[in-house]
């Protein structure tokens, strides 16, 4: 079975037990919500730290399908295929 691969940014690898590659198996096409849903399941803080609490991407979160930014896209409804990458971005505040 193929896989989908989510690429974790190293602020966010401690809430994934240290992973920088969360993989999910693939038949098809998936969602990227139901890949999140997919690849967090196991990790409720790294969830919410992606999501509000109504499901939605949360602000700072930026999320990449083979280097489109989902919100260009259909958002969440943004579909992905085995081979595909998934990168998240963490946007960080500057001062």
């Amino acid at each position: 079975m193929a896989e989908i691969s989510v690429v974790l940014p190293s602020v966010l690898q401690p809430l994934a037990g240290g992973q920088s590659i969360l993989t999910t198996p693939a038949d098809g096409t998936v969602t990227v919500g139901r890949l999140l849903d997919s690849v967090t399941g196991g990790y409720p803080v790294l969830a919410r730290r992606l999501r509000d609490e109504t499901g939605a991407l949360r602000r700072h979160v930026n999320i990449y399908v083979n280097g489109e930014e989902v919100r260009r896209l259909s958002g969440l409804e943004t579909e992905v295929s085995a081979g595909q990458e998934v990168l998240i971005i963490q946007s960080v505040a500057g001062g």
